[in-house]
């Protein structure tokens, strides 16, 4: 049961006495959506969707809010997450919900796949390992769990519905019922969670579509069952209709930090290049202040620079740009598409270099063996050195199987190509030189100076680098191909290393931020 709503002023100060200090947002860049978030004595968890990618619900720990390390994956087993060539991009794992109750971490969360279902998920540490899942009844997407003071717990999802469940078993009670239409009468109420705050409970949703008319609004009732009454305010929080970097803001979670005070999670996304605007990295995580009025939660607009949240920041951690294959397992940021056999990925066949075996034959393809990271940049660089002389590979950024641009090494040649839904092409061809190959995607997100209506979100470059650091272009594509508002769907670009043929060997991959990553203060850059 969380305290009274503390009323704080906005204007936060923080405890090292930084008049004005500031952090950045998004908190967590990249393709981090529908973040749920829960706090144990000092420790923040948070909780993502991952869509068609596996190991699946990236989890992050924070002391701060502010600075979030990536500690594991609550679903990197085969047994936990099914995920086949029949689910289609952006289908999978959506919306978790993460929570901390009775010694316990628990986390519930859809399969949006054919024979997927709800499940539910328990661990001790939230790093894992997480449990085999526990599978529920519950019908739709974006549950949510809350527990009364009897100790019977409420799962509540999109539409808005609840029904009482055995988390430990899985099994519901009683029949669904509709708690709520929504705050505004706009379409899709979803991503419900329920808190008691004080003499009330509170029941959070986002309406409005997870596009550019997102909200959250919220209404509070005297039991977890309602009846609730609406928010005079509603919505609480929206950037619709406003010209704002930050667009599509909703999907959220609250947590109270060990001051008192209040804090929202949410998704955002920052739009580039002229109209409508084009969003690359996909649905990214960001943090805002919650302060109280008559019993309502207050929510300003939420800006890409923020005073600091106000307790200690920790030392700023150097950002993980480059990987040498050197451990014995991949780190938890690695994502593939829909699985990873251990058969066709192995750090260990050629010690301190990743070896992919092909399965699929193609990017365009759902089983492609496929291993990135997501894109966390509006500017970056990506480049690896690539042996293809069992097989045929290369270095992609991927938005889905009809949206990617890659450059290819195998039958004596380089090749760039590109795809943009029924569009494919070859862009550009390179003998192949001698022995490895690096390879290198340089993406340049346009200045706000350069605008005009048309004006594209980026450029992205594919070509060979050579060991004095030049750079041979074989093909410099317009951006807004690879984005949501031309592909659909709900995910954002993931830069990562292919085989299409044979077995690919990958000595190292290097991410290189080529702009300022978020901030703690101006002095201080973290790049996630």
């Amino acid at each position: 049961m969380s305290s009274a709503p503390a009323q704080l002023s906005p204007t936060v100060v923080d405890a090292n006495g930084w008049i004005g200090g500031m952090f950045h947002n998004p908190v967590i860049s990249g393709m981090h959506p529908d973040p749920s978030i829960c706090r144990v004595d000092d420790d923040y968890y948070l909780a993502c969707s991952s869509f068609e990618y596996f190991p699946g619900v990236p989890i992050f720990h924070s002391r701060d809010l502010v600075h979030w390390e990536q500690i594991g994956n609550a679903l990197d087993r085969p047994s936990q997450l099914h995920i086949t060539t029949d689910t289609p991009s952006s289908g999978g794992v959506y919306a978790p919900t993460l929570r901390h109750h009775d010694g316990r971490f628990w986390l519930i969360t859809t399969n949006v796949a054919p024979g997927g279902t709800t499940m539910l998920f328990t661990a001790t540490d939230p790093a894992g390992p997480w449990s085999e899942p526990i599978r529920t009844g519950i019908p739709g997407i974006d549950p949510d769990l809350a527990w009364d003071d009897q100790g019977r717990c409420w799962c509540t999802y999109a539409g808005i519905e609840q029904v009482r469940i055995d988390p430990d078993t899985g099994q519901t009670f009683g029949t669904p019922h509709r708690l709520w239409s929504g705050g505004t009468g706009a379409q899709a109420p979803e991503a419900p969670h329920l808190y008691r705050i004080g003499d009330y409970w509170y029941l959070l949703i986002a309406e409005g579509g997870t596009e550019r008319g997102h909200a959250v609004s919220i209404a509070r009732g005297p039991a977890p069952e309602g009846p609730f009454e609406p928010c005079p305010a509603n919505p609480i929080l929206t950037h619709r209709g406003v010209n704002h970097p930050i667009q599509n803001t909703g999907h959220a979670d609250l947590v109270q930090s060990p001051d008192g005070s209040w804090w929202m999670v949410l998704l955002g996304v920052r739009p580039g290049g002229g109209t409508p605007g084009w969003h690359v990295l996909g649905r990214e995580t960001f943090l805002t202040p919650v302060t109280w009025a008559d019993g309502w939660p207050m929510v300003g607009r939420v800006e890409p620079a923020l005073a600091s949240p106000p307790w200690p920041a920790l030392p700023l951690a150097a950002a993980p740009v480059r990987d040498d294959f050197d451990a014995d397992r991949l780190h938890p940021r690695w994502i593939s598409v829909r699985s990873r056999p251990d058969e066709l990925c192995s750090l260990g066949e050629r010690p301190g270099w990743l070896t992919l075996r092909a399965r699929g034959a193609s990017l365009d393809q759902p089983d492609v063996m496929f291993v990135g990271r997501r894109q966390q940049h509006l500017s970056c660089t990506a480049r690896t050195l690539l042996d293809a002389a069992q097989g045929r590979g290369g270095l992609a950024v991927r938005l889905d199987e009809s949206h990617h641009y890659e450059i290819e090494v195998g039958d004596g040649q380089v090749r760039a190509s590109a795809r943009a839904s029924s569009l494919q092409t070859t862009l550009g061809t390179r003998t192949t030189p001698d022995g490895p190959v690096r390879l290198r995607i340089d993406i340049i997100a346009s200045a706000p100076a350069q605008w005009h209506p048309r004006e594209e979100p980026d450029t992205v470059r594919l070509g060979i680098e050579g060991s004095d650091g030049t750079f041979d272009v074989l093909a410099e594509l317009d951006g807004r191909y690879l984005s949501t508002e031309v592909a659909g769907g709900f995910t954002g670009r993931v830069l990562g290393m292919y085989a299409a043929a044979g077995t690919v060997q990958f000595d190292w991959f290097d991410y290189e931020p080529t702009e300022p990553g978020p901030s703690i203060s101006p002095e201080a850059i973290l790049a996630p």
